[in-house]
């Protein structure tokens, strides 16, 4: 099968280099916490993104300064959402200018027509995520939120607790 001495170093080469990536990531989220892969904020999503970008540069270094590199700056960006988390959950004034703001799509079964507008949402993208969240009568909507991460929340019920609509814009 491996006729080819390159072949082989090329097999041995991209195995070795992912185990010490992945454990390098396990090794990273075990001392940074479980938070290191949420997407509570675009942030954190931006940064997972990333990490797995430079976990395949790792994989794919030909030099063992390209894959230290790599792995350095997985730490590093890893260590950044650490500091930026942690400032964000201590200050309020920092956390509005790291954070995107939750904009309310739908309220009591009407869609926010602004709103939509302004978020460059479809109305057949609500309509989507109401499918999604099991609603069998727009009319059982109480809120439909664009989320800080770009996800859709959809709160439906017999009523709405005004807590969960906190730090939510109407986009109006």
């Amino acid at each position: 099968m491996f006729t080819d001495i390159s072949a082989l170093d090329v097999l041995l080469r991209g195995t070795l280099l992912a185990f010490i990536g992945l454990l390098w990531v396990v090794i990273c989220v075990r001392v940074i916490g479980l938070r290191a892969f949420s997407k509570m904020t675009s942030f954190d999503f931006v940064t997972t993104v990333a990490i797995g970008s430079l976990l395949a540069g790792c994989v794919q270094a030909t030099t063992w300064s390209a894959m230290a590199q790599a792995l350095i700056a997985i730490a590093a960006l890893l260590g950044v959402q650490y500091a930026v988390s942690r400032t964000r959950a201590k200050r309020d004034d920092f956390e509005s200018i790291i954070d995107n703001t939750p904009t309310l799509l739908m309220r009591d079964g009407e869609f926010l027509e602004a709103a939509l507008i302004r978020t460059r949402t479809s109305r057949s993208d609500v309509i989507a995520k109401l499918r999604e969240a099991n609603v069998l009568h727009v009319s059982e909507v109480r809120a439909v939120v664009l989320e800080a991460t770009g996800d859709i929340s959809v709160l439906h019920g017999e009523s709405l607790d005004d807590v969960l609509l906190n730090g939510v814009t109407t986009g109006a």
